[in-house]
Parts: C-alpha cells; structure tokens; sequence
C-alpha cells in the first residue's frame, strides 16, 4: 500500500513565476530526500498550471515533507500567488506512480478545492482542461 498525493496549481499572473520558481526548486531538493518517498513527478501544464505528484510509504511520511522545511515556507505564499488550487489523495494498493491520465481522474471526481485569495471562475467547481505534458520529469528519492 502507497499514500499518493497529487497538487494542481496555477499562478495567477507571471509577475509570480520567479518566487515560485525559487520556493519550487527548494520545495524539490527537500522531498527528494524525504522520508518515506517512493518517487513522484512534476508536470508544467499550459496557463502557468503546474501539476505534483508524489507517492509515499504512508500519509505520515507526506505530512511530515508538507509541515516541514521549505515546502512549509512556500505554502503561504501560493495563497497570493494562485487563483486555482487543488490537491487529491488517496490510497493505491501498489508503490507504482500514477499516470497523469489517473492523477487527472481521481482530481476530478475526489479532489478538492485550496484556500485561494482571488480564486478564479473555475476555482471551486475545479474546471479545468486535461493535463498536458508539456514539461516535467520525474521526482526521485536521494538516500543517504
């Protein structure tokens, strides 16, 4: 059994893209090497729209890498930066990581919508198109 997590973000105006890219980038080196994670991606969608996913040993571990460190630091931030928000998990009965096919499904149908400061029109009835994969890789455990 694995704990998946998936995130949809969109920043609202591109004034934006240089704190988050920063606060990315550090919120990256640090889930690399948490505890607990089986791997993940990344997914630079269209319309500044930035996709995560990230499978972990159990919830735990993925609280500890979300309250902890620079993914804690960014948070506030993205109340500002974004106008749709969005997050999904749940449980899978294998460690494999989920397509973005999946990660789009479970979205739709379980997801729910973030705490937005200037939510867009589609923000709380999470419309939005289909993922796609423009830019992105993978996300991959550091030991040691």
């Amino acid at each position: 059994m694995a704990f998946v997590s998936i995130t949809r973000l969109r920043i609202r105006r591109y004034r934006f893209m240089p704190g988050f890219a920063m606060h990315t980038l550090r919120s990256l080196h640090q889930v690399r090497r948490a505890e607990g994670l089986v791997g993940g991606a990344v997914l630079a969608d269209a319309r500044l729209a930035f996709w995560t996913m990230t499978v972990w040993s159990d919830q735990a571990a993925m609280r500890r890498y979300m309250m902890d460190g620079a993914h804690r630091k960014a948070m506030p931030h993205l109340l500002h930066w974004c106008d749709e928000a969005s997050i999904v998990h749940w449980t899978a009965d294998g460690p494999g990581i989920p397509s973005w096919t999946e990660a789009e499904r479970r979205m739709r149908s379980d997801g729910r919508p973030s705490r937005v400061r200037h939510p867009s029109a589609d923000h709380s009835d999470l419309r939005f198109a289909p993922p796609r994969q423009r830019a992105g890789g993978p996300i991959r455990p550091v030991r040691g």
